[in-house]
């Protein structure tokens, strides 16, 4: 049933004539004027090329969270690294308007970074507002979308958390505390003691595909 909601989603997209002609670009956030991700793997772009018929494309495409041109691009995009950071209020009024009118964000810290999602936590609340993440349980269609992910384990021990940013009944946003770097796939890249979520790569192929259908 997946499968098939999936086609179909893929089809009206294409039909409808797509922002870059061709493959769907995945977006890798550049914000707080110079950050970016730089161990989050690729490789679940080739998993979703492989179980659906979704053109995606198998590299990131580099994008400024503080230019909307840039932004409207993509419809899914990455932002994740390692300690503390602050946005300007440019990044935050195109990243909100970019959301709003359908883009969807993850947003993981690198290694479990604590710094990382402090600042993410802080960021999203000066976007949005005190109380805009929200948790959420496996009973939300981010974890079935393209495989049904009842429990997500770290490397180390105990499930992830996820939290989302909820936007006229849609996600938004998806933010994890614990990495969805999927580093294992990255050639030079290691969470050197971090806390890894072990089937990142699963999860973040769930949220490129809810992205589409939701």
């Amino acid at each position: 049933m997946h499968r098939l909601l999936i086609l179909l989603a893929c089809a009206c997209l294409l039909a409808a004539g797509d922002a870059v002609p061709g493959e769907i670009q995945v977006g890798n956030l550049v914000y707080a004027k110079t950050k970016s991700s730089k161990c989050f793997s690729e490789a679940f772009m080739t998993t979703v090329a492989k179980r659906t018929a979704i053109p995606v494309a198998r590299r990131y495409t580099t994008v400024h969270s503080g230019k909307p041109d840039e932004l409207a691009r993509v419809g899914f995009a990455i932002m994740t690294g390692e300690g503390s950071f602050t946005m300007t209020a440019g990044e935050r009024e195109a990243l909100r308007d970019w959301m709003d009118r359908g883009g969807f964000l993850l947003a993981s810290a690198s290694c479990s970074s604590p710094e990382w999602a402090a600042s993410f936590r802080a960021e999203a609340e000066r976007i949005y507002g005190a109380r805009s993440l929200v948790e959420l349980d496996a009973a939300h269609p981010v974890f079935s979308t393209l495989h049904d992910l009842t429990s997500l384990p770290t490397k180390k021990s105990g499930d992830a958390r996820f939290y989302g940013i909820i936007r006229d009944g849609r996600l938004a946003c998806l933010f994890s505390p614990e990495g969805l770097n999927d580093t294992a796939n990255v050639a030079g890249c290691c969470c050197c003691g971090g806390n890894e979520v072990k089937d990142a790569q699963a999860m973040v192929a769930n949220a490129f595909v809810y992205a589409l259908v939701e």
